[in-house]
């Protein structure tokens, strides 16, 4: 093709992308009456931030948006950290059974998060964590693809230079932490956006476990501003512009990072 429409075809995908989310940034700045009086568009002549003053004064977002955080960030911790220990060991240790837990980690990767609900909530009721935070971060500390992408990107890593290591007197974990970690940035960042995303934008889970409305999260939240006869489309677009800004910052910062990361994981 030549390079305008090339230019054409991106300026097209970037829109389907880019045109909802500017529609949320619209109807969440656009005061209530016009919203009912001339709907939603992609411009409005008239705006207001009483769609944020009015979550904020009839709901605790400041505590939701903390209780999103505080859950968001302990799984991306404890999911980096034993996503790259795991990756780690089935990359370069050898044990007897190393190829049949790779097989049954993918094997999960097509399990419905849905059929394994229901004996993962039974798990979390018998421990006693119904109603904490802990219920939703403990069955998040590990993901399949997490551990895949970790796995992928060790293989690739020359064994030379753990080797080296190894004789300079290193343990197994001193060769991981003072050699291949601070080679492993890319994947790092990869895997913190990857799970920090999934975490912060879980709803099921968080809804099923967190029974206090003061424990939810932004997600579960967004649902108390649906009602079955009025819907506040000002106040629900506000607050998905609210959820949407720690992902965005995110993915800035670690931009340069991904591409890289994906690539020198396997992924095509």
């Amino acid at each position: 093709m030549s390079r305008p429409v090339r230019f054409l075809v991106c300026v097209l995908v970037c829109a389907v992308f880019v045109l909802p989310l500017a529609a949320m940034v619209v109807i969440a700045f656009t005061p209530r009456d016009a919203l009912l009086d001339d709907g939603a568009s992609l411009w409005s002549g008239r705006w207001t931030l009483d769609n944020f003053r009015g979550l904020f004064d009839r709901f605790p977002v400041a505590r939701w948006f903390g209780n999103a955080l505080l859950v968001a960030g302990l799984t991306t911790l404890l999911s980096v950290a034993v996503n790259l220990l795991g990756g780690y060991a089935l990359a370069k240790l050898r044990f007897r059974g190393r190829g049949l837990v790779l097989l049954v980690v993918l094997g999960t990767l097509v399990v419905p998060t849905q059929v394994v609900m229901i004996p993962q909530f039974e798990l979390v009721a018998r421990l006693g964590l119904v109603g904490f935070f802990w219920a939703v971060i403990l069955p998040s500390a590990s993901t399949a693809l997490g551990l895949f992408l970790a796995r992928q990107f060790f293989v690739g890593f020359p064994d030379e230079l753990v080797e080296a290591a190894r004789v300079d007197g290193c343990s197994t974990f001193g060769a991981f932490r003072r050699v291949v970690l601070p080679n492993a940035r890319p994947l790092i960042a990869v895997m913190t956006l990857l799970a920090f995303m999934t975490q912060w934008n879980d709803f099921l889970w968080p809804l099923i476990t967190l029974r206090d409305p003061d424990l939810y999260t932004l997600p579960v939240a967004l649902r108390l501003l649906q009602t079955a006869y009025d819907n506040d489309y000002g106040g629900i677009m506000a607050m998905a512009l609210l959820s949407s800004l720690p992902l965005l910052v995110m993915f800035v910062v670690l931009q340069r990072y991904f591409v890289a990361g994906l690539t020198r994981s396997g992924i095509r």
